[in-house]
This record gives C-alpha cells, structure tokens and sequence, in this order.
C-alpha cells in the first residue's frame, strides 16, 4: 500500500479532514493540512482508532488470547444468563402506536434536518465565487485556506477537492458540474506534452529586503557584471523582468519594488517566483520590513537565499546579523541549518559569483522542468494602457513556447499575440520557458497576477472570456460593501457580525488613542476588528486592504490622496475622515444602533499645487499655484495639507487671481495666485484642497 494522503482517509473513513487531523493529534501524529501524507503504520493506527478494530495480530497471540477468552467465557458463563434474566424482567413494555408515531416524525425531522443546503458551480471557480455562494467575505475565505496549507487571492480557482474541503466545513453540498470549454483547455495542454520529454528550465529570482540596505544597488551590479550580450554599457529597462547571464546559464529577474509588490503578486496568485534573494545589511541586521518580506517568502513556500550586503562597512557584523537570522527561523548552513547565506558587497562588487553560483545551485536542487513544446502558459507580471499601442502586458512564459499570431486567453480577457518584445526592447517572434517578453494584442488590460493560456482559435478565447466575465460579475453583485449608513440594516438582516476597520492617523499616538477607543465600545450586535493601522496619508493600498476584507478606512487627521479617492469611488469603499476621536467613536456607535443624524457630507471640489511662495509685507505668503485635478471657486472652502497631513483646516481664500485679474474659479490645468484668511505658513510642495459642504440624510 502507498502512501495516503489525510483528505483521502477522511473520504474513506466518511469523515472531513478537519475531524480527522484532530484525531491525530490526539494519537500525537503530526501532520500539517489536508493535503499531509501519511505511512502505512499511521494510517491503520488511525482506521483501528476510528473503526473501533484492532491491528492485525499473529497467529500465536490470537491462539493465546483464544483460551484466555475460552476460560473467562465458561467463569462468566452463570453470572451472564443471570443478569439476563434480570434484564428480562427490567425492560419495560412496548411502547404504543401514539408513541411509535411520534418517534418516526422526530426521526423524520431529524433527517431533513441533516440534509445539507445544495450550491451549484461549474467549470472554474475561484475564490469570489465560492465566497459569494458560502455568503462569506473573499477574505475570510481565503484565511480559512491559509489554514489549510492554500495560498490562494481574490481572482484565482480552486480545484475541486478543495472546495469540497471548505464547503463540508460549512455544512453545504456541491453540486459540481463540469465546463467543457474549460476541460478542453486543461486537456489540450497536458495531452501537448505527453509525446515530449520535460527539460530543465531557468529559475526566476525576486529580491526581497529592507529599502535601505543596497537591494537596489545589488540588482545593479548583478546587471553591470552579467547582462546578456547584445548590451552594451549600461542597462536600459524596457520591461519589469530580465535575464542576466552566468556560466553559460541564464537567470531571470523579476524587478519588482521591494517585499510589498510581491506580496500583491503572490496575494493574486501568481506563483512566478522560483527562488527569493533576502538583503540584508551588515551594520543594520534584521529590521522589522525584513522581518516582514521573510514572513512573505515563507508564505509563498519559496526557498530564500540571503544576502549580507554592506560587507565593506567598518561597523559590519556578520554573526550579529545570522544570530538574527536564527530567530527568524532562517538559520545558515555553518550553523546546521539549510539556509545558504552568501557575504556580498554591492558597491565593491564582492559575493556577487558566488550569490549567482547559489542561485543556480537551489535551481538544480529545485528541479524547475519546463515543456517547450507546449502552448504557453504563464502570468501576467504588469499591465498598462499605452495611449499608442493600446493594452500592453508584461507576461512571464512558465512552460510552453509563446509565439505571434496565437490567440490567448488572459483572466477573463482575450486577444491575439500582435506584438513582442523581449527585455531589450528588442522585436522577438517567439518566447521559449521562463522568459520575460511584452505582449500586444489584448482586448483590455489584464490584473497583474492573471494567468494565460494561448489557446486553439480567437472564437475559442472569446467563449472563455465571457464565460469567465459572467461568473466574475455575478459574484462581485453578490459581494455587498459594508457602510455606517446601511450598518444598521445589514445587522439587523444577519449580513454582518463583524466590522473590519482600517485606522489611519497623522501620528502612532493618535493610532493607539483610536483604536483602544473602539475597543472598549461595548457592542452585542457586531465585533469590532482592527485589521491594519498606519501613519500617514490613505493610500491605495489601504483601501485595496479595505475592499478585500470588506472593510471601512477611517481617517484621523490625515487625507486620502487622489488615486486613493478614484479606487475608493470604484470599489464603493467608505473612507470616513475625523478631527476628533470621540465624533469617530460616536458615528461608529449610532451606526451599529441605527441611529445616524443627518450629516454634512464633503465634496471635493479640487486640489492645487503651491509651486512658488512669494512674500508681501502688506498681504502675507502669496501662493503661486497650479491646479493638478478639479477647480477652485472664490467661495470655496479649503485645507493645506503637507506630506500626507492636514496642517490647516476649515480655511477660507482671501484673494483667487489669474495674473492680475480677481476670478471666480480656476480650473484643472491652469496657474493661479491664492491668498489665505489667517494662515501664511505655506511651503512649495504643499497641496491645497478645496471643497463644499453639502447636508445630507442618513
């Protein structure tokens, strides 16, 4: 017998995983998920402890154990046929027709009872959409798989076992009905490589570590040292990913801006990363971003190699910043561990042959197989709208050999290969295993992260497109934003019982003072969760956080920037901006009430740029300004913000003038000079924003 996997022995023994993993610990075998093998000798040590049989015995013992039953049966023989006529004369009556009726319609009850509520899937399903038939977040779902041992996001599918795991826990039935286009898919590739045989391919590498400690400086030199030939000189980036070349092999980068890209890469999915260098700096050891990219790479199940930079230093040192290493669970190979860890000096260009020696050492050790011969299949790496080429998409081939003229299949996106250019630039018709290229031809542009597929006909990727559109549709309809003005209503309708918040504020102070704030509000109806704070202006990735989980960002002090507002709009996220602490603790309490007072509500009207601060002893600071996004009115109200904080509230303009002349407004793509009422300590850079207050009705 080979060896067995848990789920497989849950579905044996009629039991879910989670029950059986339990059962193990119990008996103190250790495994991680559902997806954890198990010996011969535990599996039947755990089917003996769940049947209630026992293992398999010899011959000899079962002879002993025989006449020891022999003896004991004939002793106990007397006393047995005694208690049973004991018994006879204890049991009671029959019990009557009325009674026998009742028991059977409780038997009955029990077993509608019992019957599980059925969801229907076909084809690809992806997280969204087993969160949005499960009536669950996407982020609570994608928690419940990381305890499973699944890194999955938003936007990527699960196979079926998988969702079969997660729909027993939920007490609901699959109704699984196969899409033949999507089978079809699957098929055609798998039968492509089964007449060839697999090849090893070159790995693809992301570097990982603190800003600070020479990550970018390393990359440079790497390229400096080893570029492919056919550049000259320096280096010209074209795409976010590139080869270098090392003792005839080559080695593919992923440019990526530090541990923060990553983790959106890997949080949608795209598993491109074979190996991940982690910097880190001589002089300043372990910082708590390191810690945090470490946490990434682990997640992602990537093996990390580490590179010390800043080995030149007088104040470097090396043990300090292994023994560091060690409690972070990456402990280096001198020490007994199977973490490779490679001294470098990014400015001397020292470590960088053995650093790139190791790399290619994990690659063989990792056995990363490619089939040519394939269709390609890759992931999307970075996409953008070209306002002369249209949707342009860099695109990482994992396995099979991408060409122009194929028609591809991208997320729920499709096109045609028009177009590709390699790293250099340079026009290449064709883009073997593991190579980096930019694509054009696609109908819109794809989500970093997206899988593609070429496919067998443009009609072929049309079909899957709108298919997979469809479904995506249908459960983003299904996902509906928590607000404070529907709180009340979606509580009282059961939808919510917790309520995500994100905390950002214009010092750490503030952020503490807030949060313990919400935490002591003594509220039955719905449990308050703090899933991040920060320091400093809203940002895109808040609300991006915010929109996963379902969240609202309230603000304190501080100001959203403009991306941030238009996603915020796009994904219906609620940003809620305060002054005062207990006014945020307030609405927080009437909204899970249901009692919110009608609000003033703020419209921005625009922003505009200080460029120049010109001095007028009678007047004051003059700002020379430009207008980057609305307008500005005469009678508008207006706010300075600095760096991301609010230095000046509730202002009011005391001169708005075009040139010489007084104006009314001024509008986006203009200069202007702004005098304000009571407040002159305006510096270039700061941003002015201008808007109305508007009552509105909760």
């Amino acid at each position: 017998m080979s060896k067995v996997r848990v789920y497989q022995l849950a579905k044996e023994l009629g039991t879910t995983s989670k029950k059986l993993i339990e059962v193990m610990e119990g008996m103190d075998i250790k495994v991680n998920n559902h997806m954890s093998t198990l010996t011969d000798d535990e599996a039947k040590k755990v089917m003996s402890r769940l049947t209630g049989k026992e293992d398999e015995k010899s011959p000899e013992e079962l002879e002993k154990e025989a006449v020891k039953e022999k003896s004991a049966s004939e002793a106990d023989g007397a006393a047995s046929e005694k208690k049973k006529e004991k018994k006879k004369d204890q049991e009671p009556a029959a019990p009557s027709r009325k009674a026998r009726k009742m028991i059977q319609e409780e038997k009955r009850a029990a077993m509608l009872k019992e019957q599980k509520p059925k969801i229907k899937l076909e084809g690809q399903v992806t997280v969204a959409e087993l969160a949005a038939h499960l009536d669950i977040t996407p982020a609570q779902l994608i928690t419940q798989l990381l305890d499973i041992g699944v890194m999955a996001n938003v936007n990527q599918p699960l196979d079926f076992e998988t969702v079969e795991l997660i729909a027993e826990d939920y007490g609901v039935e699959v109704d699984y009905k196969e899409d033949q286009l999507e089978e079809e898919l699957m098929a055609v590739h798998e039968e492509q490589g089964d007449d060839f045989e697999e090849i090893l391919r070159k790995p693809v590498v992301t570097v990982l570590g603190h800003v600070d400690h020479g990550k970018t400086l390393l990359l440079d030199a790497i390229r400096k040292e080893n570029v492919i030939s056919g550049e000259f000189g320096g280096i010209t980036q074209h795409i976010g990913a590139y080869q270098v070349s090392f003792n005839d092999k080559n080695i593919v980068f992923l440019d990526t801006p530090g541990h923060e890209a990553f983790t959106a890469m890997r949080a949608r999915g795209a598993q491109v990363t074979d190996i991940a260098i982690l910097v880190v700096a001589a002089d300043d050891g372990v910082m708590p971003q390191t810690v945090e990219a470490i946490n990434h790479a682990k997640a992602a199940q990537v093996p990390v190699l580490v590179a010390i930079n800043k080995i030149d230093k007088p104040e470097a040192n090396l043990e300090r910043v292994k023994q560091q290493l060690a409690e972070q669970d990456l402990i280096p190979e001198e020490w007994g561990g199977d973490t490779i860890v490679v001294p470098v000096s990014a400015i001397k260009h020292e470590g960088l042959d053995e650093l790139l020696e190791m790399v290619l050492l994990l690659a063989e050790v990792s056995e990363l197989k490619c089939c040519p011969e394939r269709n390609a299949r890759g992931s999307v790496v970075e996409a953008n709208l070209d306002r002369g080429r249209g949707p342009v998409a860099t695109v990482l081939v994992q396995d099979g050999t991408l060409r122009v003229g194929q028609p591809i299949i991208c997320g729920s996106i499709a096109g045609k290969v028009r177009a590709m250019n390699n790293d250099r630039g340079e026009r290449v018709e064709q883009a073997g295993p593991a190579t980096p290229v930019e694509i054009i031809g696609l109908s819109e542009v794809p989500m970093a992260g997206d899988s593609f597929q070429v496919v067998s006909s443009e009609r072929v990727a049309r079909d899957v497109a709108e298919k997979r559109a469809e479904k995506i549709k249908e459960a983003s309809q299904r996902v509906q934003r928590v607000t404070l003005e529907d709180l009340f209503k979606q509580i009282q309708d059961g939808e919510v019982k917790d309520l995500n918040l994100i905390l950002k504020a214009d010092v750490q102070g503030s952020v503490e003072a807030l949060k313990d704030a919400l935490f002591k509000l003594s509220l039955e109806e719905v449990k308050i969760k703090v899933i991040h704070t920060g320091v400093g202006a809203i940002n895109e990735s808040d609300v991006m956080l915010a929109s996963a989980s379902n969240a609202i960002v309230i603000g304190f002090n501080v100001r959203p920037d403009s991306n941030a507002r238009k996603l915020a709009e796009i994904n219906e996220v609620d940003i809620r901006l305060y002054r005062i602490i207990y006014e945020a603790i307030e609405d927080i309490k009437a909204a899970v009430t249901g009692m919110l007072k009608p609000i003033m509500k703020e419209v921005i009207q625009g922003q505009v740029e200080v460029r120049q601060v010109f001095k007028a002893s009678r007047l004051g600071n003059i700002a020379g300004s430009y207008v980057t996004e609305g307008k500005i009115s005469r009678n508008s109200q207006v706010r300075v913000i600095r760096d991301g904080t609010v230095v000046h509230e509730s202002g009011r303009l005391a001169s708005l003038k075009r040139f010489k002349d007084d104006v009314r407004e001024v509008s986006s793509g203009y200069e202007c000079g702004i005098l304000l009422e009571n407040f002159n300590d305006l510096r270039e850079g700061d941003i002015i924003e201008a808007y109305v207050m508007e009552q509105i009705a909760r």
